[in-house]
């Protein structure tokens, strides 16, 4: 087959026979003019129509640091060879990634989780925003969505590229520096947003498009109360800049208080819904939604919403039950913001479906979605819990704000370092939206305390009445938790000392289930007295939703089981229940009917209560038991390099004893690793 060569542009005869691709001055030629071996191929790249002046090109990077560039006259032929080609170095085990419309295919150096002792070969393909892998010790690809990715970062000269999800960090490097420099660029532009469709955008784990939920977290900590919030429109140039930062790169961009109007984000918003493309409620659907409005009986009306709200594609319905649960928040203010439910559908019904505003049925949808949110987008009773426990405080922190003792939107409280004393009092301005995440790089920062490799600095609620403590899961927000605090407790920051033993046994354990014998008491409350039982051996059960309480080993129905959402687990046993050992938790549960409980665990030794207590965190928290250094607070600080050894949760085997000697390996220098592949 013809194909033009770069390095002369000119013509060339091609063939692909028995692992070697040939070029020729012309099919009647029996010697090549130059020949590349499958083995020598790290990587090809189908690029851009019209990339370099010919309709279709590909390329072809070798291990000796060449490139080739060859180009035919149809996207297909291209596709035709690059398939043949990537099936001639790609190994069997990796075929898998050939069924992909890929851009990009080739090895690539990798380290992940805590095999970080020494990179292995791996093998990626390109396709869209999603990169698939083969990694070099599994039998099947895994794919990678790139737009949910919470950081992208480059770390040293250009040598590691470092992708964190959820669950896992990832760090890669290519064989040769020419091709990785090519996967860095493609990568960061297929993270990117693509275009003005809900789906090109970069999302979260939730599928909201990054840009909605930033701007939605700015205006829920800074600006429920503003008055004429969304009504109001910011200044036309601030808005347009702020849109354009957002929709280049929402991962980076971080709305800050005072350096940001809540005007200028509220408008943000409304013009990146106006501007949309194909919009939210999809012009297919569109005009299914406003005739909806004329729907008489309000039942069958919720029920045609629905239906509606089913249709949609994911994403736009993820958006939806997002901002209706912000602008649901947005009108409880209304006595502080002048911003009724009629008000924000008024500004919010034009807004979402794109119209001129002369049609009033696009405003009654957004109405009728905001009056009835439960029902619509089938909200249970611990979600609307959990969002009134959020809206209480708020309030309670306008309150105190109304007294003239603080700025609007902040709520003062005192929390301390390491332990309650005098000198260890921090007075901290507690934003709606702060995490503990937040609160404890905030107490951190302000006593120039560093966190170093494997400082597992955390924010402990501490229950001295029950003389127990509850280290708060990073993503908690600390409002709702501060204005259910007793007189009896209060907040500290101090280091968790078993969160690297916890991870270790996190990521070593097979299967996600612990089972075991602890001993167990109940509180039982009797005519208002709280009549404890004494301490019994019972065996357990604990897996992602349920905990269950047997008799014994033998039994096979349980006594007790309770859903693992409900549970509030402190470490520590008042001493006055004389607890038969020392390594004991006290559990609070709660049912959807608000009725409580109170009961104690003893384990026999500490090694089990670690092991209990970090199978509780992940099954209560989806696995997710410590922030990667991707989180949204720890990419807005300045971070030395050490946080490539940071620990990542991604099931691995091996003993503790190599998992330690992995993590130390790669703490010491990460990139000299990387190079002595």
């Amino acid at each position: 087959m013809d194909l033009v060569d770069k390095s002369e542009f000119s013509r060339r005869w091609c063939t692909l026979q028995d692992g070697v691709f040939s070029y020729y001055e012309n099919d009647r030629n029996a010697v090549p003019n130059g020949e590349i071996r499958a083995e020598e191929i790290v990587c090809l790249v189908n690029n851009p129509p019209h990339a370099h002046g010919i309709e279709s090109t590909f390329e072809v990077y070798i291990e000796s640091e060449r490139l080739y560039l060859f180009g035919l006259d149809s996207p297909e032929a291209v596709r035709e060879w690059l398939k043949s080609l990537a099936k001639s170095f790609v190994p069997a085990r990796a075929e898998e990634l050939l069924s992909h419309d890929f851009e990009r295919i080739g090895r690539l150096h990798y380290k992940g989780g805590l095999n970080l002792e020494r990179a292995k070969e791996g093998w990626f393909a390109l396709a869209g925003s999603t990169l698939h892998v083969c990694f070099g010790d599994g039998d099947r690809e895994e794919p990678l969505q790139l737009r949910k990715l919470q950081e992208l970062s480059i770390q040293g000269d250009n040598e590691v590229l470092v992708l964190v999800e959820r669950r896992r960090t990832l760090y890669l490097q290519g064989e040769r520096k020419l091709d990785f420099l090519g996967w860095v660029q493609a990568i960061r532009r297929a993270a990117g947003s693509a275009g003005d469709t809900l789906s090109e955008q970069q999302l979260t784990e939730a599928d909201v498009p990054l840009l909605v939920d930033r701007c939605i977290d700015y205006i829920t900590q800074c600006g429920l109360t503003s008055e004429g919030i969304y009504r109001k429109s910011g200044q036309n140039s601030k808005t347009t800049g702020l849109l354009e930062m957002l929709r280049r790169d929402a991962r980076s961009v971080r709305l800050k208080e005072g350096e940001h109007q809540v005007d200028d984000v509220s408008n943000t918003l409304k013009r990146f819904f106006r501007d949309l493309g194909d919009g939210l409620f999809t012009k297919r659907w569109s005009q299914d939604w406003l005739r909806a409005t004329a729907l008489e009986d309000e039942e069958a009306k919720i029920g045609e919403y629905r239906r509606l709200l089913d249709n949609l594609p994911t994403v736009n319905r993820a958006t939806l039950k997002a901002l209706i649960n912000h602008l649901f928040r947005v009108q409880r203010f209304s006595g502080d913001n002048q911003m009724n439910t009629h008000n924000l559908a008024i500004v919010f019904g034009p807004t979402l479906f794109q119209t001129d505003g002369k049609d009033y049925k696009a405003g009654r949808v957004v109405e009728d979605l905001i009056n009835h949110y439960v029902k619509i987008f089938n909200v249970n009773d611990q979600e609307m819990k959990k969002q009134q426990d959020e809206i209480t405080a708020i309030m309670k922190m306008r309150e105190a704000a109304s007294s003239g003792t603080q700025q609007a939107g902040d709520f003062i409280c005192t929390v301390y370092l390491e332990e309650k004393k005098t000198e260890a009092e921090q007075h901290v301005k507690i934003p709606a939206t702060m995490t503990a995440e937040e609160l404890t790089f905030e107490i951190l920062d302000r006593r120039k305390i560093v966190m170093k490799e494997k400082d597992y600095w955390s924010c402990f609620e501490v229950n001295e009445r029950e003389e127990a403590e509850r280290p708060l899961h990073y993503s908690e927000k600390v409002l709702p938790i501060l204005h259910g605090l007793g007189t009896e407790s209060y907040l500290v920051v101090k280091k968790q000392m078993s969160m690297e033993n916890m991870l270790i046994y996190l990521a070593s354990r097979v299967g996600d289930c612990k089972h075991g014998m602890m001993k167990f008491r109940e509180e039982r409350n009797l005519l208002g007295l709280g009549v404890s039982t004494g301490f019994h051996d019972r065996y357990f059960i604990l897996n992602h939703s349920c905990l269950r309480l047997y008799k014994e080993v033998r039994s096979h129905k349980p006594e007790k089981e309770w859903p693992v959402r409900n549970l509030k687990v402190y470490l520590g046993v008042k001493k006055k229940l004389r607890p038969p050992t020392c390594w004991g938790f006290t559990v609070f549960y709660e049912n959807e009917k608000h009725e409580k409980q109170q009961w104690y665990l003893c384990c026999d030794t500490q090694a089990d209560l670690r092991e209990w207590f970090a199978t509780f965190l992940h099954a209560q928290h989806g696995g997710a038991v410590w922030p990667s250094e991707g989180s949204k607070v720890r990419a807005a600080r300045p971070q030395p390099d050490s946080r490539l050894g940071n620990v990542s949760l991604i099931p691995l085997r091996g003993n503790e004893s190599e998992m330690r000697s992995s993590v130390a390996a790669f703490a010491t220098d990460p990139l000299t690793l990387l190079r002595n592949v």
